[in-house]
């Protein structure tokens, strides 16, 4: 991912300096996740897009969406998005263009981290749980999810997710622009 990340700021003509300014991170830390040697955050994947001014599936799978009528997913489906050891993404919707939301399917597996590192991006986040339980943290608050509840949020807040128990937690999370 960092190859297609770095080939597709180069081939746009956009320096690494450019990008970390819009991001507000080091030169040092960006060039460590082009030379794939950083995990990617979906946050970090989300805002590099914004700013190279395409999709996020051109940076993770190196093929842009060609469907503008509708993307059909079957169950078990999606692609997978394996960037971080405790969050799983499946994409719901890689095959459809211009997308206006990006729907994911997460589990995120039970681990020992009291409190995991928090991410931003622009735009809305909306969650709904799907199975398990789950720590939902957001600025100062915490709040525990379980199957059925569901959030809505101002994704450019820092926030991140924590399974609660020994069972993953499994969640329906669109991020919209």
């Amino acid at each position: 991912m960092g190859a297609r990340l770095s080939m597709l700021r180069e081939s746009m003509g956009i320096t690494p300096e450019k990008i970390v300014e819009e991001l507000e991170i080091s030169l040092s830390d960006y060039m460590l996740y082009e030379a794939g040697e950083k995990d990617f955050s979906f946050s970090f994947l989300y805002n590099v897009a914004g700013i190279l001014g395409v999709d996020v599936l051109d940076i993770i799978s190196g093929e842009t969406p060609k469907l503008s009528l509708c993307c059909v997913v079957r169950d078990g489906g999606g692609y997978d998005i394996n960037r971080r050891k405790a969050y799983d993404y499946k994409h719901l919707a890689y095959t459809f263009r211009n997308k206006k939301a990006e729907p994911f399917l997460v589990t995120v597996e039970p681990n020992d981290d009291t409190t995991p590192e928090r991410h931003s991006h622009d735009g809305q986040e909306f969650n709904y749980m799907v199975s398990g339980s789950m720590k939902f943290f957001i600025g100062d608050m915490v709040y525990t999810l379980g199957e059925g509840d569901s959030v809505y949020f101002d994704s450019s807040v820092p926030h991140a997710m924590k399974a609660d128990g020994d069972i993953p937690a499994k969640f329906l999370a669109i991020v919209m622009k």
